[in-house]
């Protein structure tokens, strides 16, 4: 370690460690007891307990820390390490003692020194940036040369990431995402291709990996900036924005802005030469005026090749109307019930079509429609509807799928039948491993429905599609005026506003038990009113008028009222649209978790960053993971809580029971979820709770839309409690503006529809 390194004014503490004290090994948190061999601090002992984010390291090592000192009311004097570097061997006895140590098997004392008159004092260091320097070694075998060089880097690595990172401004947890995500390789990516990282690495957008790129050369308009800006707007943009595409004359304007510094500002021909040689390229899809990300691009085309291909099969058993007559009306005997002509229609439109669309808002009798079709369709085909009578051979022939495992529960309780998730019955298998089912292997069924079919983005609806095979008849159910897909696209409303698909829309409202002012609210939403009996107390749902400052107080009084009232935390849902200010979902996670599930004697608990999980806490799955039959949206409990001590895995775990079925979270996979007592909107679609209680404020802004409100109120099964400003709530009502996506795919089904597709 040089002189001018150790000298440099900040705050320095050179020490060799004598004992690790504390080592977390999930996110490297160490607090080590050293030796202080040099410093420019004062102090009066030798010895000095240094904590914060640093490498696997042994007593004997030695490193130089950078940081500042803390007084712990608890442990006393320590020294905050915020930037290290690990002081490795500079004399060639140190040299050879080192590389001959137990941390690289292998290589032994002579090796260790043909390696050090080979190489020199510097051998380390030549090692780390090119292997190859190892291959000219006597008797070294290029298997234990390249055996070596993998170790030294994992030894290694992590520090030299942790250094180059630090130069650019990176914080140290930051620069250890880098490094988890690319291991050995990360130092060569650093340093060749720094806007990998934006795809690659939570946290890190097109700023961190420009200031990386200007520091290996890439600044100003340099063709492979421009193209990293292209790639990171696009897919920024589509993936909040929920766009396909973005128009070009939208596009072009905003990437130069993103690119342009106030020393140089790109000019439009620059950006306009890089799409076109990037479209060369195949990196994207240029469409006459709009810029698609590639995947998007075959998404939206796939679904109308598929789309075209099963409404071209012709249904392989028609049934007279009269015989259909017959098994209806032994239907409506049997469960002592009428169907309307609208929903006789659904029926039967279902029956003789190959994809039909059902559609309508809450209590228009979609579910019982959906009951009717496939106790119908067994009937005509002679099908049972027993599970049981089939085998993995012999599969269930009718698929009931919806986008979430709320929403699947919801069909399975609803029917009798299996319901599944549409990850789940394409096989899709996480980490990059794609679908098992797609056109290269079809899924096994007669007849397919799809529920919450508004949810359903044009990613995972391509894939579907895709994988039914011909002679399966599908029917899509949803309600067109909920939230759209939180994936890009409006598959479903791009599917009815195109009326390519037959469709039966559902507008007479059945459900209206004991008079549910719900679903009249929600229907009124609908046709943007609020109805001027909103403020008035109902059975079944009330306004509490409050402000910002006071939101916080009327959801706690709402929800310990529900309580007395012998309900649940499952029962209650508590829905805002936003994550952050005092009355966004975080704030009012902690707010309910105390006022359901208190710190208590006994009652475990375990802390993931800020955030506190203790036993009997609900919460929510956050991602998809389908090795647990676990998806993003599912509500679970957590039932036990496992400290490292209990366990041979030496892991802190978190058990978390998904209706009966358990889940292990090791402490690292915490990020997998969270509290429940509060969620967003788009979380909730597709799920209903006894209770839902909603606050709407004039500061959830641009976030106060008609579908958004529609969508979170008829959540509520039971009981709807609004509060907040009813100004608010008039506004998001009112003024319609559900951002629309920009999306091709209405007009390429009208297009294929009349011909005109120019679709191979």
């Amino acid at each position: 370690m040089s002189e001018e390194i150790e000298t440099v004014e900040r705050s320095y503490v050179k020490g060799t460690i004598l004992h690790i004290l504390f080592r977390n090994d999930e996110n490297y948190y160490t607090v080590a007891l050293v030796r202080v061999e040099k410093t420019n601090e004062e102090l009066e002992d030798t010895k000095l307990t240094v904590v914060g984010v640093l490498p696997q390291s042994e007593p004997g090592e030695t490193f130089l820390f950078y940081g500042q000192f803390a007084d712990h009311p608890k442990f006393g004097l320590q020294y905050k390490v915020d930037q290290f570097r690990r002081d490795l061997p500079q004399t060639k006895s140190g040299i050879i003692q080192y590389l001959s140590s137990d941390r690289f098997p292998g290589i032994g004392k002579k090796t260790a020194e043909t390696i050090v008159d080979k190489l020199g004092e510097r051998a380390i260091t030549r090692i780390v940036e090119d292997r190859t320097v190892l291959y000219d070694i006597p008797k070294l075998t290029r298997q234990k040369a390249d055996h070596l060089y993998s170790e030294l880097i994992e030894q290694q690595g992590v520090e030299q990431v942790l250094l180059e990172l630090s130069k650019h401004g990176f914080g140290v947890e930051l620069s250890l995402k880098v490094y988890q995500a690319y291991k050995i390789q990360a130092l060569d990516i650093i340093q060749t291709n720094p806007y990998k990282l934006i795809e690659d690495v939570e946290g890190i957008g097109f700023r961190r990996a420009d200031i990386l790129g200007a520091a290996i050369g890439i600044t100003g308009n340099h063709p492979d900036r421009i193209r990293a800006g292209c790639l990171f707007f696009i897919q920024e943009f589509c993936l909040q924005e929920g766009h396909v595409f973005l128009y070009r004359d939208q596009f072009v304007p905003q990437v130069i802005s993103l690119l342009s510094t106030p020393q140089l500002s790109i000019e439009m021909t620059e950006v306009e030469q890089q799409l076109l040689m990037m479209a060369e390229d195949d990196l994207i899809v240029e469409e006459d005026d709009r810029v698609y990300m590639k995947t998007l691009f075959f998404a939206e085309k796939g679904i109308v090749t598929n789309v075209r291909r099963i409404l071209s099969q012709e249904v392989e058993a028609e049934f007279p109307e009269a015989e259909f007559l017959k098994e209806l009306g032994k239907l409506e005997e049997e469960q002592k019930l009428s169907y309307a002509n609208s929903q006789k229609e659904a029926i039967q439109m279902a029956l003789s079509s190959q994809m039909m669309i059902l559609t309508g808002g809450p209590g228009t009798g979609k579910t019982t429609v959906i009951k009717g079709i496939v106790e119908l369709y067994a009937r005509l085909h002679g099908l049972s509807l027993e599970p049981s009578a089939y085998s993995n051979s012999n599969p269930f022939p009718i698929l009931l799928v919806a986008p979430t495992g709320r929403a699947a529960k919801r069909m399975n309780e609803s029917t009798d039948l299996p319901a599944t998730t549409i990850h789940r019955l394409l096989g899709w298998s996480g980490n990059g491993g794609g679908f098992e089912k797609g056109d290269h292997e079809q899924i096994d069924g007669e007849l397919l429905i799809v529920d919450e079919s508004s949810m359903v983005d044009i990613w995972l609806m391509n894939q579907l599609l895709k994988a039914v095979p011909q002679k399966m008849q599908v029917i899509f159910v949803g309600d067109q005026d909920q939230l759209p897909s939180v994936g890009p696209g409006q598959v479903l409303k791009d599917f009815l506003d195109s009326n390519v698909i037959p469709t039966v829309h559902l507008t007479d409202i059945y459900r209206q038990k004991e008079g549910s002012s719900i679903i009249d609210l929600a229907h009124s939403i609908k046709g943007g009113h609020v109805p001027e009996s909103l403020a008035e107390p109902q059975a079944d749902r009330r306004f509490f008028p409050c402000q910002l400052d006071q939101v916080k107080e009327a959801v706690s009084q709402i929800c310990e009222n529900a309580v007395k009232k012998g309900f649940t935390a499952k029962d209650i849902q508590v829905l805002a649209p936003m994550y952050k200010g005092q009355a966004g979902i975080t704030e009012l996670n902690l707010l309910l978790q105390e006022l359901f599930n208190p710190k208590k004697e006994g009652r475990r608990e375990l802390s993931f960053g800020d955030i506190v999980y203790r036993t009997g806490d609900v919460v929510l799955q956050l991602v998809n993971n389908p090795e647990e039959h676990v998806y993003n949206g599912d509500r679970g409990e957590i039932v036990a809580i496992f400290y490292a001590k209990e366990n041979v895995e030496k892991q802190d775990q978190v058990v978390v029971s998904f209706d009966g079925k358990e889940v292990v979270y090791p402490k690292r996979e915490l990020n997998q979820i969270t509290h429940a007592y509060c969620c967003s909107i788009h979380k909730s679609q597709g799920s209903e709770f006894p209770i839902v209680v909603m606050p709407v404020l004039r500061s959830y802004a641009r976030m106060l839309r008609r579908n958004l409100i529609y969508t979170g109120i008829t959540r509520a099964k039971q009981f709807l409690l609004l509060c907040g400003e009813l100004s608010a709530f008039r506004t998001a009502i009112t003024q319609k503006n559900d951002l629309e996506r920009h999306s091709m795919l209405k007009v390429k089904l009208e297009q294929m529809a009349s011909g005109k597709s120019q679709l191979v």
